[in-house]
Order: structure tokens, then C-alpha cells, then sequence
């Protein structure tokens, strides 16, 4: 089963990682579990780039699914562009989707996957409203125009 990553998405976060010796397995590439790591990274580095922190103690993300299309494999040595998107923001949940390209490889995917995001309590784990930084997405332009800085990506 592939799981499509839509067209109405928002990029939002680039983020480069390495490939690591220790991210490999015994078949001589990144192994499976490795990739919801970056995907994880990617979606972390973005909300405490936009909001100063992941989770307070009184709320934060939680993951309500994760999928991963690997197209490719990734081996090391090798440096890693992560793209994050998103969509569909609701009342307590929003959409991510990656991409993983290599650096030395520009537009071409070697995995994408996805994750929904649900905005809870810390204290009893029930939903709650999307903060603000997040309900802002709702309704901006699918695409970004070419050359662009994401959003959510601080200027250089």
C-alpha cells in the first residue's frame, strides 16, 4: 500500500541531517525505522523554530498516525534535505508531509511519508485547539512561488 502525499500542501521547514555510520543496517543502507527519525526531526526542529519549544507542560503535539513511502535507498556517508509540508488544519489536528532528497542529489525523493498531528493536554491527554501558530496556516497559498524562504524557516 502507497499512501499519496497531496498537492495542497504548504512548505513550511527545511531541515539538513547527516546520514549516520550507525543509521544503516545490516543490508548496507538506512534502515526502515531511521526515516520517522528524520520525519520526526523535521516536524521538532520546525515547531520549536515557529514556537521557542515543542510541548510546554501543559500542552504539545502528539503523532495519531505515521506513514512512510521509501522510493529509494539511502546510504552512508551523505548529507540530507528534509522538506516539510503541511495541510488541512482542523480544530485539534494538523497534517505534516516529508520529503527526503539527498544534498547531492536535488529533486529526487528517495522516501516521503506523513504524519497527523493532534494538539493535547499534558495533563489528561485530550484534545485541544490548535494553538495559533498553527491555525494561521489555515487558508495560505498551497504552493510557495520559487526561491522563497518557507515561513516558518528563519531568514539567513
Amino acid at each position: 500500500m502507497r499512501f499519496e502525499i497531496p498537492d495542497h500542501k504548504l512548505l513550511v521547514h527545511e531541515v539538513p541531517l547527516p546520514i549516520l555510520w550507525g543509521d544503516m543496517d545490516s543490508l548496507g543502507h538506512v534502515n526502515n525505522t531511521v526515516y520517522f527519525r528524520y520525519m520526526e526531526q523535521a516536524r521538532v526542529s520546525w515547531i520549536a523554530a515557529i514556537n521557542g519549544q515543542v510541548n510546554s507542560a501543559d500542552e504539545g503535539p502528539v503523532i495519531a498516525n505515521t506513514f512512510c513511502n521509501f522510493y529509494r535507498p539511502l546510504v552512508f556517508p551523505g548529507d540530507l534535505v528534509v522538506k516539510l509540508y503541511v495541510a488541512n488544519p482542523g480544530r485539534t489536528s494538523i497534517d505534516t508531509y516529508v520529503s527526503i532528497e539527498r544534498a547531492d542529489d536535488p529533486g529526487t525523493v528517495y522516501a516521503s511519508g506523513g504524519a497527523t498531528l493532534v494538539w493535547v493536554s499534558m495533563k489528561d491527554g485530550r484534545p485541544l485547539p490548535l494553538p495559533g501558530f498553527l491555525r494561521a496556516l489555515e487558508g495560505q497559498p498551497p504552493k510557495l512561488p520559487g526561491g522563497e524562504t518557507p515561513p516558518a524557516l528563519p531568514e539567513k
